[in-house]
């Protein structure tokens, strides 16, 4: 895993929505808790380590480690043209971790500690609303 990078960005809000403007531009940003340097994806307005206010938007690298993933049968209406699908949380660079989708790879292929990548613009996008941005993992 790489380290991940701090970035000179304008001050701009450490909201879920600037999260999703980020991943429009193909960045995964996180944001960096000046006091104890706990890394938070998606950001947030308080660390949930030490309860400050102050963060630094960080760059992070798109490459991933799978930790656990299911294989979806049974889902939400809006996702069931997409059965069935697997969902897993993955480690990125600095040991945050955060869910989504693996596509791009048979589910009896799917392995526990399998590299992926995160990506920002293939991939399967069944809501209308909200209309964010999508990310979802795909084999390295």
């Amino acid at each position: 895993m790489t380290t991940p990078t701090y970035v000179n960005t304008p001050v701009e809000p450490f909201t879920i929505e600037q999260f999703y403007k980020f991943l429009e531009q193909g960045k995964l940003m996180g944001g960096i808790c000046q006091k104890c340097k706990k890394v938070h994806l998606p950001p947030r307005p308080y660390c949930d380590k030490c309860g400050a206010d102050k963060f630094s938007w960080l760059n992070i690298s798109s490459k991933a480690k799978l930790l656990t993933y299911t294989i979806i049968n049974v889902a939400p209406q809006q996702f069931q043209n997409l059965t069935p699908y697997a969902v897993g949380i993955v480690e990125l660079a600095g040991g945050v971790r955060i869910p989504g989708m693996i596509q791009g790879v048979p589910h009896d292929q799917l392995k526990i500690g399998m590299n992926l990548q995160v990506d920002f613009g293939t991939c399967s996008q069944p809501q209308q609303w909200p209309s964010w941005q999508r990310y979802c993992f795909k084999p390295l």
